[in-house]
């Protein structure tokens, strides 16, 4: 639904809708984040009103929402915020008799609210509070952001803002760090950047014609992980977990000399095609690219939400973007040798953040959205993600425990709906836990047996890696 300010006459417009938010508000793309805390105690005296109040209704664009002014410019316009409208809390029964476990039905209920849009009337997020106790959490808070409103970073920065660490709620909660754990000396450093320096402009010529032919062009082979239907981000999905330890993730990272991002994208990508080998052998030969989403802000931690709205430095927005990354074909990489798919993503991701194709991508989709409009924008990214077999995305989360009203989360995590993909993989890391979050086409991929491969992999490639360690 279209909504004019002459319908909102008497209050004042603010800032226009970025470029990007209004990309990600469209008939082509509408796209939503989903985080996920899951309470150690129950929440039936959550005080959650108060709370939300507390920490959403000073920010803008959650009392804001998008009309078009005289001139069909979408802008931000405040208005009065019913909190009684944004916040659900469902009942769970079967045939009215209330049933012991709950799962299922959280799961059912998750997954139709997460592809139903939110009313164009009122701002563009909801709180869904499900006090019912399921195998995970003994209460779960579900937040819904609409992703015009601002990307992962700035909804994670809005959450943590609100919450304190179980153990000294005084002190601030820190973030692991993300740099590699080898430091170079400068020399070695220079003989390193050198040939890089060299092969830049042909590295550039590839990656930018590469990425526009992923773009436009070029699409990846229907497979297990890609059922290639249209309007597949309107079919119900299935969310499903696995978790691994940090210090094991880092252990593989120490040991093969790389990040943590490469360590868990290289298991990602070798549990993927034990899954794909399994459920067809002949897939393990076919075409498979992940869409890797990255946040271009140049910030290690999360700021406070005071200093993400100013409008001069700050950093509130949807300041992201996104490079391709080939899976490694089994027939390529021997299964024996599980450490080249880290050593593979390693080599891949590096060299994309060290490319000038991403940022000229991003600047060549500011000028069609400038030339062609935010509808046009809309369908060119719909078209690369429908391209391209999975997208993964990933946020640091807190290292110590959080709470909310002394209420101690023991699960937080998120994911994203709205994407035109069968397979969507999120990746946060709490409380000394890496967690994978995968959301999948429902009957069409194996969600538990994906689990099962993807903590095969991990074992197998920590394993590998602690072999390499000791080998002298």
């Amino acid at each position: 639904m279209e909504l004019n300010a002459m319908d909102y006459f008497g209050d004042e417009l603010n800032e226009p809708v970025s470029p990007t938010g209004q990309c990600l508000d469209n008939t082509s793309l509408c796209l939503y984040i989903l985080a996920f805390l899951e309470f150690q105690v129950p929440i039936h005296n959550l005080p959650i009103v108060s709370l939300v109040e507390d920490a959403f209704l000073s920010i803008p664009h959650f009392t804001s929402i998008m009309v078009d002014d005289e001139r069909g410019v979408k802008r931000w316009k405040r208005v009065e915020v019913k909190l009684e409208e944004h916040i659900t809390e469902p009942k769970f029964t079967d045939n009215g008799i209330p049933v012991d476990s709950y799962d299922k039905h959280f799961a059912d209920y998750i997954s139709k609210m997460a592809m139903e849009n939110l009313p164009q009337t009122k701002p563009l997020w909801q709180v869904h509070v499900i006090k019912y106790a399921t195998s995970n959490a003994a209460g779960t808070l579900v937040f819904k952001f609409h992703h015009a409103i601002g990307d992962g970073y700035n909804l994670m920065g809005v959450i943590l803002s609100s919450l304190q660490r179980a153990d000294h709620p005084s002190l601030p909660l820190s973030f692991p760090s993300l740099k590699s754990s080898k430091p170079k000396n400068i020399s070695r450093f220079i003989l390193e950047k050198m040939p890089q320096f060299l092969s830049m402009p042909f590295t550039f010529v590839s990656d930018f014609g590469w990425t526009l032919l992923k773009s436009t062009l070029v699409e990846d082979d229907k497979t297990p992980i890609k059922s290639g239907v249209e309007a597949v981000e309107f079919r119900p999905f299935k969310l499903s977990n696995v978790t691994f330890s940090m210090d094991h993730i880092k252990e593989i990272k120490s040991n093969l000399g790389v990040t943590i991002n490469d360590a868990i994208t290289g298991i990602i990508f070798y549990g993927i095609r034990l899954y794909m080998q399994n459920i067809d052998y002949k897939s393990r030969a076919l075409n498979s690219t992940a869409l890797v989403i990255a946040n271009t802000r140049h910030i290690k931690d999360y700021q406070r939400v005071q200093d993400m709205l100013k409008t001069t430095k700050g950093s509130w927005g949807n300041h992201i973007t996104y490079y391709h990354v080939s899976v490694p074909k089994l027939q390529d990489i021997p299964i024996s040798n599980p450490i080249q798919f880290i050593n593979k993503a390693h080599t891949s991701i590096k060299r994309q953040k060290n490319s000038f194709a991403p940022p000229l991508i991003t600047k060549l989709l500011r000028m069609k959205n400038k030339l062609e409009g935010p509808e046009a924008l809309a369908k060119h990214i719909h078209g690369t993600m429908r391209k391209s077999s999975l997208l993964i995305s990933n946020v640091a989360g807190p290292i110590e425990q959080m709470a909310w009203a002394n209420h101690p989360i023991g699960g937080f995590f998120f994911t994203l709906s709205g994407i035109p993909q069968s397979l969507v993989i999120t990746v946060m890391s709490y409380m000394g836990m890496l967690r994978v979050t995968t959301a999948t086409e429902e009957g069409f991929i194996d969600e538990q047996k994906l689990m099962r491969y993807l903590n095969s992999a991990f074992e197998i490639i920590r394993h590998e890696s602690i072999a390499k360690e000791n080998t002298p």
